[in-house]
């Protein structure tokens, strides 16, 4: 009976020591799978702040760019109200270039007309100063003959 009780121990040693085998290499197994799980919990964790912070780079992106646009905006609108501007003054500028410009053509025409009363007035004078110059000998003729008679 002792052998068979010995054998028994035997058996139950040889298994202990196979489960404390298998226990020794499942620790170790879990804690090469721990190990890996916190690597690849702080790999996670680095990846989370990273993508927090290109989030956050991102935002003030947009917010500056959004800003940068607003400002543009305003610039532009700024540009189209002048350009409206000028070009209401254009506008004005044209109509007041047409009315001088028929103006001057008036004043034209009104010049060569008052040339052309200035040359026939010259002619007139011209004329009357021949005729003065008959009349002033014909007076000096009847002068003449007035104080050959006295």
């Amino acid at each position: 009976r002792l052998t068979g009780q010995q054998q028994e121990i035997n058996s139950l040693m040889q298994r202990k020591s196979a489960v404390d085998e298998e226990n020794t290499r499942l620790k170790n197994e879990f804690s090469n799978l721990n190990r890996k799980f916190k690597d690849k919990s702080q790999e996670l964790k680095d990846t989370e702040e990273c993508a927090q912070k290109k989030e956050e780079q991102n935002r003030l992106v947009i917010k500056n760019l959004e800003e940068e646009n607003k400002g543009l905006n305003i610039c532009c609108a700024d540009l189209l109200s002048d350009l409206e501007k000028l070009r209401k003054q254009e506008a004005q500028w044209k109509r007041e270039k047409s009315g001088n410009d028929a103006i001057i053509k008036n004043l034209e025409t009104d010049l060569a007309e008052t040339r052309q009363q200035i040359k026939s007035l010259h002619s007139i004078c011209s004329n009357l100063s021949s005729q003065v110059a008959v009349k002033q000998e014909e007076l000096f003729q009847k002068n003449c003959d007035v104080v050959r008679a006295k």
